[in-house]
């Protein structure tokens, strides 16, 4: 389990720096800050799978739910919202090394 969680980070980690370097791109071409939202690169890259869970929210979520949670996660900067899941895969998937101490083998 340890492997999926460090595989699905290191894959959310690739995401963020590419919609990093998208966002700097246009930022130098525009010559202001543009941070492009989760659903403007979502619906640019798979509307398929866009149109999946906008399905699977209608059927198993609430409103309230959709509206207050997923709407504030879609309108923050993708490379944001990939960065925070590639922190918490990582988290997910770290093991934390035993101290050498008196009893060490």
């Amino acid at each position: 389990m340890r492997f999926v969680a460090r595989v699905l980070s290191l894959i959310l980690l690739v995401f963020a720096v590419l919609a990093g370097l998208v966002d700097a791109i246009q930022s130098v071409a525009a010559g202001e800050l543009v941070l492009t939202p989760l659903i403007a690169t979502w619906t640019a890259n798979s509307p398929d799978t866009l149109a999946f869970l906008l399905d699977l929210q209608a059927r198993y979520l609430q409103a309230a739910v959709w509206d207050t949670i997923v709407q504030w996660i879609m309108a923050q900067p993708a490379s944001a919202v990939f960065l925070l899941f590639s922190l918490l895969f990582y988290l997910a998937g770290y093991r934390r090394t035993r101290p050498a101490g008196r009893f060490a083998a």
